[in-house]
């Protein structure tokens, strides 16, 4: 019975596995998600196991004795603020457990909110910016033009987009 919670530990980029063993001894539990990168080389692709959240793993550990935590190799900083360590959802950890069990065709993905500036990537709209919007589950991307005051929004594949910038427009008006 878990009595710990779950904390975010900042690492090594590349080094998550090796840290992740150094850690076992050292907390309750640890929980490194993976997927299967495929990487392309100028002869060849190659299948390798990659983190899912790169520069980061996940320790159940008493954040009042992170000392040892800190002082593993490879560790940089247990996430949090001024005031120590932020817990992380067990919720969360459990969903990411389930989906990496399961196999399920996860990968990293770049955070965005409803609001944010976005830029399609691909196929022949890449390129274009616009507003990402979330209306009865589909994706929208909303172009305006400034001088006539108006929109059109424009269903968008949710992998079809990335962030401009981290700042949202909702969050500046």
């Amino acid at each position: 019975m878990a009595t710990h919670s779950w904390f975010a530990v900042k690492v090594r980029t590349s080094a998550e596995a090796l840290v992740e063993l150094s850690l076992r001894d050292k907390c309750e539990e640890t929980f490194l998600p993976t997927y299967i990168d495929c990487r392309q080389y100028s002869d060849r692709v190659k299948q390798v196991k990659a983190a899912l959240f790169p520069g980061y793993l996940f320790c159940r550990f008493n954040p009042n004795r992170r000392l040892p935590i800190l002082q593993t190799p490879g560790v940089q900083q247990v996430v949090g603020s001024s005031f120590g360590p932020t817990p992380i959802d067990d919720r969360d950890i459990l969903g990411l457990q389930r989906a990496v069990a399961q196999e399920l065709s996860a990968r990293p993905w770049p955070f965005l909110r409803s609001g944010d500036r976005v830029r399609i990537g691909y196929g022949s709209m890449a390129g274009v910016e616009g507003i990402l919007l979330y209306e009865k589950g589909a994706q929208l991307l909303v172009i305006s033009v400034e001088l006539l005051q108006r929109s059109v929004a424009i269903e968008i594949g949710r992998d079809w987009v990335r962030p401009v910038h981290t700042t949202s427009i909702a969050a500046t008006a």
